[in-house]
């Protein structure tokens, strides 16, 4: 392990919450980064996912380049969901229950693994009319590009609300 930080699935970390190996910085997932949230290796720059980079690239969305960094844009809290959630003995399905009956009985519930796409629509139900606006707001907004990731036509959804 040899890891300094905390939460690491990787080896030889001294940041924090990286699951590649060799990083110092932070949330990585790609190895041997001194820069935080890169997924490519060998960067010293931030939010970077090819190699050797130095710098913090602007973000690209919906499959087109921006002129933003990621700190200036400001995606929609209802879009930051877990994909493993809490299923107690009193909201599990008849099935879930047979399913999971042990983990029921010892721990009152069970935790369940949401396909993406099922993790997008429950987040989505959760969210009011006014969050879903604010989607069409990012930049360069592509209501298709939406739909392929999340399953979600937004657009006609929030025609209809």
């Amino acid at each position: 392990d040899c890891n300094s930080g905390d939460c690491n699935s990787g080896d030889c970390n001294s940041g924090n919450r990286n699951s590649g190996n060799r990083n110092s910085g932070n949330r990585n997932s790609g190895d041997r980064n001194s820069g935080n949230r890169n997924s490519g290796n060998w960067n010293s720059g931030d939010c970077n996912s090819g190699y050797f980079n130095s710098d913090e690239p602007n973000v690209r969305m919906f499959n087109k380049d921006t002129n933003l960094k990621r700190e200036e844009i400001n995606i929609p809290n209802w879009c930051y969901f877990d994909l493993t959630v809490w299923v107690s003995h009193d909201t599990a399905t008849e099935e879930e229950k047979e399913t999971h009956k042990k983990e029921i009985e010892t721990c009152g519930g069970f935790l369940k693994t949401l396909e993406y796409k099922e993790a997008w629509r429950l987040a989505w139900g959760k969210a009011i009319k006014e969050e879903h606006k604010q989607l069409l707001k990012l930049p360069n907004w592509d209501n298709e590009v939406f739909k392929e990731i999340t399953g979600i036509n937004a657009e006609a959804e929030i025609a209809k609300e």
